[in-house]
């Protein structure tokens, strides 16, 4: 492990001396902002962050991708991927590396929103319940979308490709269940199981369901998998 929080640290180093990590932040805070100001408008101040949680949450589909297009694209693009791969270092560490950093820079802009509900709890009485399991789900679902925006960063040496590809990802996991509605039975199931909006949405309301939580859990562990495979799929080109 101590090569997975080195290539981490390294990895957060160039974010704070980058301005992807700035322009994304500032794009979610200004998103989640304005969202927050409307969800209170006209209303009690005691209501839930559930009326700007969820719609800050699709903000993912294009800000995950945009975290995540640099971390192995730039890599092959440079040709320093294989110098890295060739060194004492497994895939698994590389890509457990990049993604840890990618993490914990979507929690450190997701922890700038408690500002909101700092105010509410100022100026009402919100119920905490819904407001911790509101930001459990929100990570989870940040946590997926960086797994996915990962993988798609691995395929290609383009950075522009790199986020197309992880926000189309993305799009499709997130909206398969409009396709859902249209089925029936088994087949209906089936999709609507698959699609992330389905299994945010409890969050919200202050139900923390197993479920969904391996869910989400299960699409990080896929797709750091397949970026895994992808990784190693490079010391056979």
């Amino acid at each position: 492990m101590k090569n997975t929080f080195a290539i981490a640290w390294k990895e957060l180093k160039i974010y704070f001396t980058t301005p992807t990590a700035f322009v994304v932040g500032a794009m979610f805070l200004i998103y989640a902002g304005i969202t927050f100001v409307l969800s209170i408008t006209g209303r009690n101040p005691e209501a839930s962050v559930r009326s700007f949680i969820l719609p800050a949450s699709t903000f993912f589909i294009l800000i995950s991708p945009l975290l995540t297009m640099r971390l192995l694209a730039e890599e092959q693009k440079l040709g320093t991927l294989e110098l890295l791969l060739t060194s004492p270092v497994r895939d698994w560490e590389v890509v457990v590396g990049k993604y840890l950093a990618s993490l914990v820079i979507l929690i450190f802009t997701i922890s700038l929103t408690l500002y909101y509900v700092v105010m509410l709890y100022v100026f009402g009485n919100p119920d905490s319940g819904p407001v911790l399991s509101a930001y459990l789900g929100l990570i989870l679902y940040g946590a997926a979308a960086l797994a996915v925006g990962l993988l798609a960063s691995s395929l290609t040496a383009n950075q522009i490709v790199a986020a197309v590809m992880g926000t189309g990802t993305l799009l499709v996991l997130s909206f398969i269940d409009l396709v859902g509605t249209r089925l029936e039975g088994t087949a209906a199931d089936i999709v609507n199981s698959i699609s992330m909006r389905t299994h945010f949405p409890d969050f919200t309301r202050g139900v923390v369901d197993t479920s969904h939580i391996v869910y989400f859990v299960s699409m990080i562990a896929v797709f750091l998998f397949l970026t895994i495979r992808s990784v190693e799929t490079r010391r056979w080109r």
